[in-house]
């Protein structure tokens, strides 16, 4: 047997002795493993991989994935201007183009110190909920910052001036593990700088987020409620430690509270409405359920700059241009697994489950038969995520309600294509706010109910971090 072999067929005893009883314990790939994404999986692992469509999607229906592509990823521009498709970006915004942040579909990044702007990174603002605001929490699930809102824009048209600079600083902390090595990890400090509409409320809750991959957000879409709804009622029952729940939002469309399933604290309920909220707050641009521009009543000159609504009050989003966003990012295919049979990777997945990650990175769940698109339906997906709130503890927390979510709660990220990050977006930076430069930084990061998780990962030695990693990156 080659010495490789014989070194991971040691590493599986050791993992068998020393894994919990009621851990699953893998010798081969499971069947169907590799496909990620069920019959939409693509089969690109290039820095293209996270932009192409559905495996599953007909010639036909490819025609709209790639008008929808061209409208995400191509530049709107300032009204008036006789590119009317694409006018009436601003009057504050933080970038012209969805692309721009979702980098080839990828993982956005903090702020590098020698940039203007922070582009592909986004801070959230709000104030202490009152009851005074009880309509405004209803709806926004915060109490948006008077003057400069929900959303921080560091850019603005002509004009009007921005609402100011983001930069990002880190302080040093150093963890140890068992086998006596040490990992530096950076802890970040926002700094908000050049404010153009004066000072900020003194109790104002600032919330850094880097843009997340696109892939297979349709099929997440599709998992049925209840399925969502049982894993936390799982957890709650095995009460191990583990208490993931759901977040409840409200839904510009039916004008009612439902489940919250995108974006970091699961503050949106669907894509369209994660679409539509992009488009105002990234870009200042209007659709039918947000017809107005993202301008407090303190920024006058952004409320009388010119808009790009057509005279008959279409907005600067037409429905037929929000339906192709839609259908595009609802089916960004996920990339097929790599080396999942790999003696290492079975390894790391041991590994995985003998920390109890999957308890939140719920590895598996299948489709609704009645998904929004008919390529998604009935779909077994391996997406490695309950898409619950989990308390992650101090260390990660922004100290910033969203709906039900708390100043320590975080939506379980989707684990899928996280491999292929330096492949399509040019780097490794993950969490909420990039502040981990590698996967291994992102796990010793995990505190609160994943606690015990990161104690494990600090108990093992080099080859199985090795192997962990491994599994990690093949996902």
């Amino acid at each position: 047997m080659p010495r490789s072999l014989l070194r991971w067929s040691a590493l599986f005893m050791a993992l068998s002795l020393s894994a919990c009883d009621d851990a699953p314990r893998f010798t081969q790939a499971e069947p169907g493993e590799a496909r990620s994404g069920g019959e939409a999986t693509v089969r690109k692992s290039d820095q293209n991989a996270f932009s192409m469509p559905s495996a599953n999607l007909s010639p036909t229906r490819r025609l709209d994935f790639s008008v929808g592509n061209s409208f995400f990823r191509s530049p709107w521009v300032i009204a008036p201007s006789t590119t009317t498709a694409r006018d009436g970006l601003g009057p504050l915004f933080n970038t012209n183009g969805c692309q721009n942040c979702h980098i080839k579909d990828g993982r956005g990044h903090p702020p590098t110190p020698d940039s203007d702007n922070a582009v592909s990174m986004l801070v959230r603002l709000s104030i202490p909920n009152e009851p005074a605001y009880a309509k405004v929490i209803e709806q926004l699930g915060i109490v948006p910052e008077p003057v400069y809102g929900g959303q921080f824009q560091d850019m603005a048209v002509p004009g009007v001036a921005p609402e100011g600079k983001v930069r990002v600083e880190y302080e040093p902390l150093t963890l140890r593990f068992k086998d006596g090595s040490e990992v530096e990890l950076r802890k970040p400090k926002l700094q908000i700088t050049q404010l153009g509409y004066g000072p900020m409320h003194p109790d104002t809750r600032f919330s850094a987020r880097v843009a997340p991959p696109m892939i297979g957000l349709g099929l997440l879409e599709a998992i049925p409620e209840a399925a969502i709804l049982a894993n936390a009622q799982a957890q709650a029952k095995a009460n191990n430690g583990i208490a993931g729940r759901p977040n409840r939002v409200w839904d510009d469309a039916q004008q009612k509270t439902v489940l919250g399933r995108f974006g970091w604290k699961a503050g949106q309920p669907n894509l369209n409405q994660q679409n539509v909220h992009a488009f105002s707050g990234d870009m200042g641009l209007t659709t039918r359920l947000r017809p107005f521009d993202d301008c407090t009543d303190a920024q006058t000159a952004c409320k009388q700059a010119p808009n790009g609504n057509g005279p008959d009050g279409e907005p600067e989003v037409s429905d037929n241009i929000l339906r192709l966003v839609l259908f595009y990012s609802r089916n960004l295919g996920v990339p097929a697994r790599r080396d999942v049979g790999s003696p290492q990777v079975l390894a790391g997945k041991n590994l995985f489950y003998q920390a109890g990650c999957q308890s939140c990175h719920t590895p598996q769940f299948t489709t609704a038969a009645d998904a929004a698109e008919p390529e998604l339906a009935n779909q077994v997906i391996r997406p490695y995520s309950d898409l619950l709130l989990h308390d992650m503890g101090e260390g990660l927390a922004d100290n910033r309600s969203e709906f039900q979510a708390g100043g320590r709660d975080w939506r379980t990220p989707p684990l899928w294509g996280i491999g292929l990050t330096q492949t399509v977006s040019g780097h490794t930076q993950f969490l909420h706010d990039g502040r981990a430069r590698n996967l291994l930084e992102a796990v010793l990061w995990h505190g609160g109910e994943a606690q015990a998780a990161q104690q494990q990962v600090l108990s093992f030695n080099a080859e199985q971090r090795a192997a962990l990693l491994a599994f990690l990156n093949s996902l």
